[in-house]
């Protein structure tokens, strides 16, 4: 910065200089202090791009080759409630996933500081889902569920084969620190856009996240989540719902929409879980107990069944 102040006063002072040399314009030379003034400045613009070339506030990352990459190779089943990925399609597309992520990878942290919260959140969404399906690959076919990509000492999301924002992380670090340790977003719908590659996972959407329509895409997937009766349904006089709401309940506590509490969020989705208004009011006085069912750890496939 104190650069560009030295040379923007060089720079005016050269033009003042100029202009006290030449005798003050006449009606037969009206463009000669113009074309000075121009001159400043085009000069000032020359030195800005120089010292500026790749200004960060404005480097969004692209995430089209992904939305295409996603729309070619992943399905909604199940009128819509889950999705399936074709693996062996990735297989063939994989030149193209690996330079999406190398773009990702690209990103530095400063850059990364200047972006809307929406912007961020769209980015690391999307980098957790694309990184998920680059490891599924490197044991695909054959493969039955991405635990199987871990060992005894370490689950497949805590390797650290991920390069971002200047550092190398894991997919842990990634969902639990940069997006839910950050304390950035609060939004627990992000547990319904990020997928595990299983079964039992929220859909993987079948297009890209973005800064722009983020919320109306979170929004769609949680209801398209809680909608599902496999795995979020009133049983007798009990909801059984997914052990997402179980393993991240503080998440849903945190006064999203103004609940505090799991009954008073999943109540925000009544009409998706099929309440009668009677049973909505039940649910968030706590009359109705919550129980959770069990988590399908099978690859989501689109060769394998869900039910």
């Amino acid at each position: 910065m104190a650069l560009v102040q030295r040379a923007m006063a060089a720079l005016f002072a050269t033009g003042k200089g100029r202009a006290a040399e030449s005798p003050r314009p006449s009606a037969s030379t009206p463009q000669r202090g113009a074309t000075c003034h121009r001159n400043l400045l085009a000069c000032f613009s020359f030195l800005l791009l120089g010292l500026f070339p790749a200004w960060p506030v404005f480097a969004f990352a692209d995430h089209s080759s992904w939305d295409t990459l996603l729309k070619q190779h992943v399905r909604w089943v199940y009128e819509g409630h889950a999705s399936t990925v074709d693996y062996a399609g990735f297989k063939r597309n994989q030149a193209a996933l690996d330079a999406y992520l190398a773009n990702l990878s690209a990103v530095q942290q400063a850059a990364f500081d200047t972006w809307p919260a929406s912007q961020q959140l769209a980015f690391l969404i999307n980098a957790y889902n694309a990184f998920t399906i680059q490891l599924v690959l490197s044991r695909y076919p054959g493969l039955k569920s991405i635990k199987d990509l871990g060992s005894l000492f370490q689950s497949p999301w805590k390797r650290p084969f991920i390069r971002l924002l200047s550092k190398t992380v894991s997919l842990d670090d990634i969902e639990h620190g940069l997006i839910r340790g950050s304390g950035r977003y609060r939004d627990p719908r992000v547990h319904f856009a990020l997928n595990c590659a299983s079964v039992g996972c929220p859909a993987l959407r079948p297009e890209a996240y973005t800064g722009s329509e983020l919320d109306a895409q979170l929004e769609d997937q949680a209801r398209r989540f809680l909608g599902d009766r496999g795995r979020n349904r009133l049983v007798g006089t009990y909801l059984e719902v997914s052990p997402i709401f179980h393993w991240y309940r503080g998440d849903f506590e945190q006064g999203f929409r103004g609940a505090t509490s799991l009954a008073e969020f999943l109540a925000l989705y009544a009409r998706e879980l099929e309440l009668s208004p009677e049973r909505e009011t039940a649910l968030r006085a706590g009359r109705i107990p919550i129980r959770f069912g069990d988590y399908d750890w099978s690859l989501n496939d689109s060769v394998a069944s869900r039910r």
